[in-house]
């Protein structure tokens, strides 16, 4: 459950805590991706290092590789994967839904073809609530039907009413199968439309969720009218409600966000960044595979505690991309992990200390999502 200890006085940010049965996470919070059960590039060990307070896995993918009773056998989700904190679990929905061609929508749930063998497999909103529980999931979250932009408005609104009415039967079909104190979150759809995302809010938390995630952003609309939506979200929805931005992660993203009331985060930008050769630093990102970084004997962050910026330097860390090892891919993501954690520190500080008005100013006005190259 979830529960505000701090609000701003001049945003809408807010800290809080939201409790599983795997344990207490602060927010705001940033999630990290195991889409098929790890985090690439990082065991669990260090992922426990870091400090990292939880995790989503993708049922979708879990569910085609390796199937659920081969992960009922191995004990559950948390002991298959070897990680003991919270891990929330992504219906695919979006994954589904982003097939395009390979798919077909029905009341009944969806049709589609793996990508793995291309055979065709069809999943009701019952079905993918209980691939979740079957996996031993903390959080589960129904299927929904997510528009891309621009979307029809006709189209978006049958969107909206699918996703409302999957909600009302995945959380029938929860509430007669759940077996331990599982939470259920509801997904707010609507498109770029407030009226229908106001009616899908209000369905959603009649339904009765534990949590408000928030879709269907982040899919190619301006951002002004994405920080619009969310503005508007943050207007109607209950005060009590975790906000949950779902697959959203760029760092000046999630400052804005959370001045917009957005409690939790996940995405896989820290680990595919990771993986080729682009950081994340106080200032903005650099791309370290560059050749400007060839004799730089600087560490990717000055400010950064964390073990590879105490212990490596930029020229290093070049080398190791360019030459193909593997070390270098599992050292920067362990960086860009670690920075997001701790960007994240800086954020609930700042809002417990009255102050986050003035630290998303002096982060905005010093981070640049390019950061100019010097030596």
């Amino acid at each position: 459950m979830f529960s505000v200890t701090k609000a701003d006085t001049c945003t809408k940010a807010r800290t809080g805590v939201f409790e599983t049965q795997h344990g207490a996470i602060q927010t705001p919070s940033f999630f990290p991706v195991a889409t098929q059960g790890a985090v690439k590039g990082l065991c669990p060990k260090e992922l426990d290092q870091i400090g990292v307070q939880g995790l989503l896995v993708n049922a979708y993918h879990i569910f085609l590789r390796p199937g659920v009773e081969i992960v009922k056998k191995c004990g559950g989700l948390h002991k298959f994967m070897g990680f003991g904190k919270t891990i929330i679990t992504d219906s695919g929905g979006y994954q589904i839904f982003s097939l395009e061609r390979l798919r077909k929508v029905s009341d009944e749930g969806v049709e589609f073809q793996s990508h793995i063998d291309g055979r065709s497999i069809f999943l009701s909103p019952e079905e993918v609530i209980g691939v979740q529980l079957g996996i031993g999931s903390d959080v589960v979250v129904p299927l929904d039907e997510c528009c891309r932009f621009p979307t029809p408005k006709e189209y978006a609104h049958r969107a909206t009413e699918r996703t409302i009415e999957w909600a009302r039967r995945s959380k029938d079909f929860f509430q007669k199968h759940k077996s331990s104190d599982v939470l259920f979150m509801g997904i707010i759809q609507g498109s770029t439309y407030s009226d229908l995302r106001k009616q899908c809010l209000e369905a959603i938390v009649n339904v009765g969720v534990d949590g408000l995630c928030i879709g269907g952003l982040s899919v190619g609309e301006p951002e002004d009218l994405r920080y619009n939506i969310l503005s508007f979200i943050e207007g109607q929805a209950p005060q009590s409600y975790l906000r949950y931005f779902m697959g959203y992660g760029k760092p000046h993203d999630i400052v804005e966000a959370v001045s917009l009331g957005i409690d939790l985060f996940d995405c896989i930008i820290p680990t595919r960044f990771g993986r080729t050769g682009t950081v994340y630093t106080d200032e903005g990102k650099i791309v370290v595979r560059n050749s400007p970084y060839t004799e730089d004997s600087r560490p990717l962050d000055g400010n950064c505690p964390c073990y590879v910026c105490r212990n490596f330097s930029r020229a290093y860390l070049r080398h190791l991309i360019n030459a193909n090892e593997m070390l270098g891919p599992q050292l920067l993501t362990y960086h860009n992990i670690f920075w997001y954690k701790h960007l994240m520190e800086k954020i609930r500080t700042a809002i417990k200390e009255d102050r986050f008005a003035e630290f998303k100013k002096q982060f905005l006005s010093r981070f640049k999502e390019e950061q100019p190259i010097t030596t």
